[in-house]
């Protein structure tokens, strides 16, 4: 079924098939208030086939899964090793593996010439900076790297002067 004609019962629909309440879409789809009149718009005919077509669709979007993918990764490594494509074998793999989070690309960011990072740090709150240390650690620990803070990092300031 192609997309109403009508703008207002199109938007309607699309409403319903996402759940509002039919009082609900027909405010939203630019109709004044009133349960009588949504509720007759959305008896009718053409409408409820159209907010049964949205449904099916988002349903049938829905069923890809991680298992489906899954069995058509295999099914694509199947077809390669059968071709002798090994290449296109390893590629399936490494796919599922990824799919499923066994496999996690890793990024290092490098500053200027390969050395490290810069930030500028001026201009923030003591609390700010320890929040920011804090998860610099926890990153740090996390990936096994170093955290280096510009000075002691736990420095006071002097609130007298």
């Amino acid at each position: 079924m192609p997309v109403l004609k009508n703008a207002r019962h199109e938007k309607f629909s699309q409403l319903r098939a996402e759940g509002k309440t039919q009082d609900e879409a027909y405010e939203l789809a630019g109709f004044k208030p009133s349960r009588h009149h949504a509720s007759r718009l959305a008896t009718k005919g053409n409408i409820q086939a159209r907010v049964a077509e949205i449904q099916g669709r988002a349903a049938e979007r829905a069923a890809v899964t991680i298992h489906s993918l899954t069995d058509e990764l295999e099914e694509a490594r199947a077809i390669a090793i059968a071709e002798k494509q090994s290449s296109a074998a390893v590629t399936a793999t490494l796919g599922k593996a990824k799919l499923h989070g066994l496999l996690i690309d890793k990024k290092r960011l490098e500053g200027p010439d390969g050395g490290p990072v810069q930030i500028d740090l001026n201009g923030y709150s003591l609390e700010q900076l320890r929040v920011f240390k804090s998860v610099l650690a926890e990153l740090a620990g996390a990936s096994g790297g170093d955290v280096e803070a510009g000075g002691s990092g736990d420095r006071e300031e002097d609130s007298t002067g």
